[in-house]
């Protein structure tokens, strides 16, 4: 159970976020899956996993770790204690000379003790015109590794225009969360066929497509 302040703290950034972005969200006709899944989104913010974690429902919050860079979120006290004390993160260490553990490893085991998992396939932020960079392997080595573990992709709209890459101070903006249907890998499918599904998934939701949620 979590601390007083952590619980505290948790509730400041919830209220904060939904202050400023006034964040709606838009949910798939069946639903969100009740049992440990995997959230995939796409990434222009350090504030992303935040939102997403922000308009989940609380019995789905609680359960929620987002999975981050180690470096960003240990650097100074206040990091460490949003990203490890307040939302519990999966920590991954970058540098992959400075590993003790296997990123699929460690994931995979987050689920396995009843954890959901908020992911960034792009790997970085996008700071490019494109709508999504190349999805990086780790999510199709973890579907290999728990092959029923459900995949909800989830389009986040206008972050990065309310927290923009150099500034301290976010610009009020209405923001979107669409989660989409629940999917998962199938048996003997590839890797490039496999990210390839995932990304259109993904771009589906996206307002600048035609039939895109939003």
């Amino acid at each position: 159970m979590k601390a007083l302040p952590t619980k505290a703290a948790a509730t400041v950034i919830v209220l904060f976020a939904r202050a400023v972005t006034a964040v709606r969200a838009v949910w798939p006709e069946g639903g969100l899956p009740s049992r440990p899944c995997v959230y995939y989104a796409n990434h222009s913010s350090h504030g992303d996993f935040v939102l997403v974690w922000t308009v989940l429902p609380p019995r789905l919050r609680h359960r929620a770790r987002p999975v981050a860079g180690a470096e960003y979120w240990l650097k100074s006290w206040l990091n460490r204690f949003i990203g490890r004390d307040v939302f519990n993160a999966v920590l991954i260490a970058r540098d992959r000379d400075k590993r003790t553990e296997d990123p699929v490893t460690q994931m995979a085991s987050a689920i396995d003790a009843g954890s959901s998992l908020i992911l960034f396939p792009e790997g970085t932020r996008n700071q490019s015109d494109a709508r999504l960079l190349p999805f990086k392997s780790g999510i199709f080595h973890l579907a290999v590794a728990r092959p029923d573990v459900d995949l909800v992709p989830v389009w986040i709209s206008n972050l990065n225009r309310v927290m923009p890459k150099g500034e301290i101070v976010p610009i009020p903006l209405i923001c979107t969360v669409t989660f989409g249907s629940a999917l998962q890998i199938t048996p003997g499918e590839d890797k490039d066929a496999f990210l390839e599904r995932m990304q259109a998934a993904l771009l589906a939701l996206s307002p600048n497509i035609v039939g895109g949620g939003e």
